[in-house]
């Protein structure tokens, strides 16, 4: 058996600490499979934000969530705009009491590769999920360093992560080190003050 996969890491580290009736983000929406994937461990009683600057997006994210049952979907609020301005959004109820925020790095798979993510909003934008954790949440973040402008992205992410107080939070990273090009995941989980 081998390593899980950076994605499948992600999901096992958001799935130990999201619980039914949970508030969760995915700050990347792309084609909605880590939306799919908080609305099904939120369940009905929860609530799910998604984000993406493209409509192609949102609409990809519905069209996942459309093979969902009714009964079992959670409150989701999918939200055309930059990840950067998530705080703008996540109702003042939910501030500080969201268990995960999920991020994928880079372009939408399928759609214009020169749209990607940049640095500073990314910045801005775990900035403010790190401030919408509740204690002990986490954020998930699959860097993409192999395409154009991915390695910068990356680059900074980490620069940031490492830099976090304590007091803040704990970042970790799980890559393949002998695949300097191949996407690799950090993790910050808010700390439990």
């Amino acid at each position: 058996m081998g390593f899980l996969s950076v994605l499948s890491t992600a999901h096992q580290w958001v799935r130990e600490r999201v619980s039914s009736g949970d508030t969760v983000i995915d700050a990347t929406a792309g084609n909605g499979v880590d939306t799919r994937f908080l609305a099904e461990l939120v369940g009905r009683r929860g609530t799910v934000y998604a984000f993406d600057i493209q409509q192609s997006a949102l609409d990809a994210t519905r069209s996942r969530l459309a093979a969902l049952e009714t009964e079992q979907l959670p409150d989701i609020r999918l939200v055309l705009d930059s990840h950067e301005r998530m705080g703008e959004h996540v109702l003042p109820a939910h501030s500080g009491k969201v268990a995960a925020v999920m991020f994928n790095l880079g372009y939408l798979p399928g759609a214009d590769p020169s749209v990607i993510t940049q640095p500073d909003s990314s910045i801005a934008a775990l900035e403010s999920a790190l401030s919408l954790l509740r204690p002990g949440g986490v954020i998930t973040c699959v860097l993409y360093p192999g395409h154009p402008g991915g390695e910068e992205e990356a680059d900074t992410v980490v620069r940031w992560a490492a830099a976090l107080p304590q007091s803040a939070g704990q970042a970790v990273i799980y890559r393949m080190l002998q695949k300097p090009a191949a996407p690799y995941l950090i993790s910050i989980e808010r700390s439990r003050k």
